[in-house]
């Protein structure tokens, strides 16, 4: 367990992030079975075979399994290079990693493999060989060509909105509407910390006004943290929403209400923009705007002005519907 200490500044400076890098770090985690799949299972089952493929393909995608984690001193930062905004294309961020010095990439690996259980000689001769930043930024390159592309704009739809509805808590209400439910391993506490109950650390971080940086996941279940200088202080933390399923072929909202319908209100288990809704249910905007009308009109969910866009809830009579309770 570890503390962050904050300021008044310290809400100012926070931001969050969105990496398409990092979700390709963490899908394979999830492809490869290190991270179970949970509410990926139908995904991981679609993409597995194709997976395995690229592993024989690609021999270092194998063996970076033996350096994987998002814990601060026990990560290889080269491979994620903290993220600069919610938009940044993959193209960028890679090329930010392609450009990570030979001796910064061996220095990272070397530290991380100390302290895990020892690996074959073939995978410690990828890592740490000349050619390592070049083949790893290779192989997730074609991992998310032919596999996390694929699944993106649904993705980036769930973490944008959650970014959305976060960010607005946290400059509108602070550090305990922004914390409340991100995960049940963080709480704020009033005379200014935040408890994260996690490790066996017992030591106490000072943000000093740089800031909190914000990473939302679709693929991971609990929570990750970064509090070396080599990143930004962070939290990489589940994604609201991720879970929200279609309703089945039978049920009884989609019989009553529509099926594209039934599915929106669904997603709306977390507060969404028409445009986050579009990439989610992969219809077109104009579409879309005309279902949430509907569902608007009928008194299902409301909207709430954030900024430039309008977020979308349901309400109690929405949730009671999605909830069986009137059908």
């Amino acid at each position: 367990m570890f503390s962050i200490e904050v300021t008044p500044q310290d809400v100012a400076a926070s931001r969050f992030a969105v990496s398409p890098l990092i979700e390709t770090m963490h899908a394979q985690w999830v492809l490869d079975g290190r991270v179970e799949a949970g509410v990926h299972r139908q995904w991981v089952e679609r993409w597995r075979g194709p997976y395995e493929k690229l592993k024989r393909r690609h021999p270092v995608l194998r063996a970076t399994m033996a350096i994987a984690g998002n814990k601060g001193s026990d990560n290889v930062d080269f491979i994620a290079p903290p993220p600069t905004g919610t938009s940044v294309p993959f193209e960028v961020e890679l090329a930010a990693m392609r450009a990570t010095p030979l001796t910064l990439a061996h220095e990272e690996i070397a530290s991380v493999l100390a302290g895990r259980p020892p690996v074959s000689e073939e995978v410690r001769d990828l890592l740490l060989g000349p050619d390592v930043v070049r083949l790893i930024a290779d192989a997730y390159q074609v991992l998310w060509t032919e596999i996390l592309a694929r699944s993106w704009p649904r993705f980036h739809a769930v973490l944008e909105r959650d970014v959305v509805q976060r960010a607005g808590r946290l400059a509108t209400y602070g550090w305990a509407a922004a914390l409340d439910d991100l995960s049940s391993q963080v709480r704020w506490h009033d005379d200014g910390h935040i408890e994260v109950g996690m490790g066996r650390r017992d030591k106490r971080h000072r943000l000093g006004g740089r800031g909190l940086l914000f990473l939302p996941s679709v693929f991971i279940a609990s929570l990750g943290a970064y509090l070396e200088e080599a990143w930004p202080y962070a939290l990489v933390y589940p994604a609201r929403g991720i879970a929200a399923q279609p309703p089945g072929a039978g049920a009884g909202l989609a019989v009553l209400i529509g099926r594209t319908r039934a599915r929106l209100l669904t997603e709306l288990a977390a507060p969404a923009t028409t445009t986050h809704l579009a990439a989610l249910l992969g219809q077109s905007l104009g579409s879309t705007g005309g279902h949430v009308a509907a569902l608007r009109g009928a008194g299902l969910i409301s909207g709430t002005r954030t900024g430039r866009s309008v977020l979308y809830a349901r309400t109690p009579l929405g949730d009671a519907l999605v909830a069986g309770s009137l059908v």
